[in-house]
This record gives structure tokens, sequence and C-alpha cells, in this order.
């Protein structure tokens, strides 16, 4: 199948949501757990975190087109500058998928869809319980894409608890914590690590 422009525009909203939400393959599945000044968490799942370097160790996530019925989660980190990331496991992907939807201010997703608030020593945002991988973030700069109104939100890393055996050989196993790929809005996938290479060296490059 060959699609252009036109075509693409051509697509139903929903259509077109899928297809283009798939087309980067697996990404990453995780929550992003908050909560405003008057002690109202929120929690929502995102699929655009990616990397923007290790020192300082920065993460960065797209949010929705800011309006008020979806800002919840930026206005959150906004008043409180810290956030956390928490991987998706097997065990609790319906909960986490339920979180995408267009709730009110005033109810936490946490609570509507049975998810746990966990808070540790000096820092407020809230973990989810149920994840084995957290990432605690501090909130540095978002930066405007002025082109579909939606923001890239970068944060620096200042907390990661996660298993003992989750490093195997200086990596992180993704497989073994069991974290979860989502592609397009709805589907989920198990990862399996299929291959490992050494760090490459131009005088190490072997012949293909």
């Amino acid at each position: 199948m060959i699609y252009n422009k036109e075509d693409i525009e051509g697509f139903d909203r929903v259509t077109k949501l899928k297809i283009i939400n798939s087309v980067t393959g697996i990404k990453p599945a995780n929550l992003i757990g908050t909560i405003n000044n008057k002690g109202q968490s929120n929690l929502a799942i995102i699929s655009s975190i990616v990397h923007l370097g290790s020192s300082p160790a920065l993460l960065g996530f797209v949010t929705r087109p800011q309006t008020a019925e979806v800002g919840h989660t930026y206005a959150n980190i906004q008043e409180n500058e810290v956030y956390t990331i928490n991987h998706i496991h097997q065990g609790f992907i319906k909960n986490a998928h339920y979180t995408s939807g267009k709730f009110d201010a005033d109810i936490s997703e946490f609570k509507r869809c049975n998810l746990t608030e966990e808070y540790i020593k000096d820092f407020k945002a809230p973990f989810v319980k149920e994840s084995n991988f957290k990432i605690g973030m501090c909130f540095v700069e978002a930066i405007d894409i002025k082109h579909n109104g939606t923001k890239l939100v970068i944060g620096e890393i200042e907390q990661l608890i996660f298993p003992d055996d989750a490093i195997v050989d200086g990596d992180i196993d993704l497989e073994a914590t069991e974290s979860i790929g989502i592609s397009g809005l709805n589907s989920y996938y198990s990862l399996k690590k299929v291959a490992k290479h050494p760090y490459v060296r131009i005088d190490e490059v072997p012949e293909f």
C-alpha cells in the first residue's frame, strides 16, 4: 500500500489517529503521576517519552494540544515542578489504559482506575505503587510545538526505583522488568530481548 498526504488527510479521525500513532513502531508505555496544590492527584498514560541526554539525565514527553479539559498533567507540573514516570506492566494494562479518559480535574485517575498512589520522602508527586520501575522527575522547561499546539515537556531524573535484578551486565533488562510497549491508541505488546551487541568502535566494525 502507498498512501500520499491527500490519502492520509482523507482518513476518518479515528483511523488517522490509530495509523499515525503506530507508524513509529513500539513505544514505551508509561503512566505520569502528578498532584496539584489542592492535593488532587492525576494519572495519565503517555507513549511519547524520549531520552534527551544522559548528563544531565533528561527525558521529554509530548503533551496533547492544551485545553482546559486535557491539561491537568501539565498544569500540575507547572504548579509543583515534579512528576513521576511509571512503567506499565502486564498486571495492570487495563487499569492504565483507561486513565486516557478525559476525566474532570476533581476525579483522580488513581482512584477511578483502581491504581495506588505511592509517595517517597521529600518528593511531592505520586508514584504508581503497582509499577516496579519508577522515575521521579523535576521539570526543566517546556518547548511549544506551534504547528499543532502541543508541548515538549523536559525534565531531569531525580529518582530511579527498579528491581535489583533489572541490571544485567551493566544494562537495564526491560524483559526482566516486564515493561510493556504500546502502538497506536490501544494495542499493547510484551517486550522480548532478541540481541545484544557491543558498544561500537570504528576499528571493531565487522565486515557484513
